[in-house]
């Protein structure tokens, strides 16, 4: 049913225009000094040196390369790896299809480790399942904004000798055991999409604290050529990757207001984390007791015993209040895409999965419980750092009285135990 009254509407912000970013005279006056300058193109510029040196002084870390997009960032991160063709490389299920493309671009063989329906990342236990002799890095993912559980992952990944590269588009400045996540692995990628926490429209940034890996970062991001050196060569294949002037001089100054959009982002998740406790149904995502969450979207669980038709009920019986909403996120896990199911690549080689052992490339269902159980139960919800409290509260009660609206009468209790682990392994450290 649909409620009798009808609610007053209050328009959310959208990170999609002005309304949900903080773009002022600080960004105006950035880029009009670039267009004032003639100068676009960042080797020739002063505001590209100048976000790799702030961004990197953020986040504590000795290098700092921007790049023109979260794919590029992520394809930089594996070709400093530099796998071999067929090597394998770790992954989520459930990512887009931005950080698995480089993965094949350099000839190397994406890897599925299924996820933790409660918080859709990957966990130590789920990566462990697809190791073998092969595997040349892990990539993980922290979505949404909420941190992987790193200890775990870390020690798994130390003890094999086995690169870890956080795909941190979605959570930066989230923590874990007070370290933020992009700098506990080797190489951090983040990006500055239109709807991230920091956006340039497109544009990305990658980190390390390793000083060969960050050489060939600098290098695969300028089409490897060695600006600086005496005797400066292409040295291997390599793109051109390069930020723009324009891109770089937004974000200098979108990186100054990142810390307090953060911070924003937490005080609305927690104004919605106290209004939906206890709604029968639905369960808010939590975080692991030593992590922080960033809150790139504020997710749901919902349970289709209670609520009919489940999260796309919920988001159909949303629409009333104008909320809009994901049911299901990407509906389906990145190996049901057909570039995967048909191994489309280049021309009709079919390569690099022509050289993939047949366990790695090996997708059935059976395999990723987690990934299915959680892509079925999520309803992803927006947010951004332009909510006030008023925007919180009416979505918060736009909820409420959503799930109300399409309760299955005589419903039993909620589910507890994770299908991956059994119980709250995936949040231990």
């Amino acid at each position: 049913m649909t409620p009798t009254v009808q609610p007053e509407i209050i328009k959310l912000p959208s990170d999609q225009d002005i309304s949900g970013r903080t773009f002022g005279a600080e960004e105006i006056a950035a880029v009009t000094e670039v267009l004032q300058s003639g100068v676009l193109i960042t080797t020739k510029g002063k505001f590209g040196k100048r976000l790799e040196e702030s961004f990197a002084k953020r986040m504590g870390v000795k290098y700092a390369y921007a790049c023109n997009s979260g794919s590029a960032a992520v394809h930089t991160a594996i070709a400093a790896i530099n796998p071999n063709p067929g090597d394998e490389i770790v992954t989520t299920s459930i990512t887009d299809m931005g950080a698995l493309t480089p993965i094949m671009f350099q000839g190397a063989i994406p890897v599925f480790a299924d996820v933790c329906p409660k918080t859709l990342n990957v966990t130590a236990q789920t990566i462990e399942k697809v190791l073998s002799e092969k595997t040349k890095a892990i990539i993980v993912t922290h979505l949404f904004g909420n941190p992987c559980v790193m200890k775990e992952i870390m020690e798994l990944a130390d003890a094999r000798g086995i690169p870890v590269i956080e795909d941190t588009a979605q959570s930066p400045l989230a923590t874990v055991d007070g370290k933020l996540v992009g700098t506990i692995g080797k190489i951090g990628a983040f990006s500055f999409q239109q709807g991230k926490h920091l956006t340039t429209g497109e544009g990305g940034i990658v980190v390390t604290n390793d000083d060969d890996l960050a050489r060939r970062m600098f290098l695969f991001i300028n089409k490897s050529w060695g600006y600086g050196d005496a005797n400066a060569d292409h040295y291997f294949s390599a793109l051109n990757y390069r930020m723009t002037e324009l891109q770089a001089a937004l974000a200098v100054e979108q990186l100054k207001k990142l810390d307090v959009c953060v911070e924003q982002r937490q005080k609305m998740a927690k104004i919605l984390d106290g209004k939906l406790a206890g709604i029968d149904g639905i369960e808010v995502y939590q975080s692991a007791p030593n992590a922080t969450h960033v809150y790139w979207k504020y997710c749901l669980r919902v349970d289709d015993a209670k609520i009919q038709d489940g999260a796309v009920g919920l988001a159909k019986a949303l629409k009333v209040y104008d909320v809009a909403s994901a049911p299901r996120y990407v509906v389906k896990p990145a190996f049901k895409c057909q570039v995967f199911t048909e191994q489309n690549t280049l021309g009709d080689s079919h390569f690099p999965f022509n050289l993939a052992r047949p366990e790695a490339v090996d997708y059935a269902e059976e395999k990723f419980p987690g990934t299915f159980k959680g892509l079925h139960d999520v309803l992803v919800l927006p947010i951004n750092e332009k909510y006030e409290a008023r925007h919180a509260e009416f979505l918060a009660e736009s909820i409420r009285e959503a799930v109300e609206s399409v309760r299955i009468s005589g419903s039993g209790a909620n589910e507890t135990g994770c299908v991956v682990c059994g119980g709250n392994r995936c949040f231990e450290n």
